[in-house]
């Protein structure tokens, strides 16, 4: 079965910690959700093959590997959390670093998509008005006993190679979207994709707020839930994506080896910068790290989403107003020559 999704592991996270905050045992807690009517038959197979390892002896951790529904994080911080006594805990932080986790794909996804949508209209407009409705003007140009020419003979003979190669272009757009689709959906081509549009100032901004934003939501979940700062980078950098964010937890890893204080590690390795530096050692020295980070988190997921969204605000108009100047001008250049011709007959 495929993995669990970010809603679908934070939903689960959060009825075990309900569950066990409760006093009510994993088992019998399980027996629940799997007769709960509104549960999907996935979601039923799922607590069924975890009951089923925890009727054999397993661990919930055990358990839950077994499936091949969790990833690697959640099942490591359940397994701690049994070792620690802290499952409850360690759920709820779960549950809430899942929730964020949504938030920011939704917040991606929506940030792409749209313009998307609009460049992809734009072009099938632009290929309608050459290729189709250049021709008919072409038509009306010669009934009157001339010719199109300048822009506008210009743009039939784009339109006409386009209809004479019209195999080999949508030869091009398949392997675009291909390349596309292979880019979003295996790690190299993601890789690539990040790589290449760091080059971009904003998208190195955003990048970096959305990594920092996972880095600090994670260290804060395992600060809450009893473990170390050290263990929390640990655990959370096998989450981070961005390799430029990897080498900056590397170089703090290392300086935490060195004997730094946690928010001096921090600061030099560039995770965090200004305001969140400070806020930071204010955290350790007042043994409020978790609550400083879990702040940090928001305010980096926050100001990511207000990026995504000014961003949209701009691009809405401008494709719009991108799309009427191309309209506008392959139709002012067939009306003027073709008034002109009109108004000397």
């Amino acid at each position: 079965m495929k993995t669990l999704d970010n809603d679908e592991l934070s939903y689960f996270c959060a009825q075990m910690s309900m569950i066990l905050k409760s006093g009510i045992s994993s088992i019998e807690g399980l027996y629940m959700l799997q007769r709960d009517d509104e549960a999907s038959e996935r979601e039923k197979e799922m607590y069924t093959a975890i009951l089923d390892g925890l009727e054999s002896g397993e661990y919930l951790a055990s358990s839950m590997e077994r499936t091949g529904l969790f990833p690697p994080y959640v099942v490591k911080m359940a397994k701690i959390g049994e070792e620690t006594g802290t499952l409850d805990n360690v759920m709820d932080s779960l549950s809430r670093h899942y929730t964020r986790e949504e938030e920011i794909r939704q917040a991606v996804r929506q940030a792409v998509t749209y313009p998307s949508i609009m460049a992809c209209m734009i072009l099938a407009v632009i290929l309608l008005l050459l290729i189709e409705v250049m021709p008919v003007f072409r038509q009306v140009f010669r009934q009157l006993g001339t010719e199109m020419t300048g822009i506008a003979g210009f743009l039939y003979n784009v339109g006409a190679l386009l209809r004479q190669y019209a195999v080999v272009l949508a030869i091009l757009l398949a392997v675009a979207m291909l390349i596309l689709v292979l880019c979003i959906r295996t790690e190299k081509g993601r890789n690539i994709g990040r790589a290449f549009l760091n080059k971009f100032k904003f998208f190195r901004q955003l990048q970096n707020d959305i990594s920092t934003s996972r880095f600090a939501g994670g260290v804060a979940l395992a600060i809450r839930s009893g473990f170390s700062a050290d263990f929390g980078i640990e655990m959370v950098a096998g989450i981070i994506e961005d390799e430029g964010f990897t080498a900056k937890i590397n170089k703090c890893r290392e300086s935490l080896a060195d004997g730094d204080r946690f928010d001096e590690a921090l600061r030099e390795s560039g995770i965090l910068t200004g305001v969140n530096a400070r806020m930071m050692a204010i955290g350790v020295r007042t043994g409020e790290s978790d609550a400083i980070m879990e702040r940090i988190s928001e305010l980096c997921q926050r100001r990511a989403e207000t990026s995504m969204s000014n961003a949209l605000a701009t691009i809405e108009p401008t494709l719009v107003v991108t799309l009427s100047i191309v309209i506008g001008v392959i139709l002012l250049s067939v009306m003027f020559p073709l008034l002109g011709v009109v108004s000397s007959i």
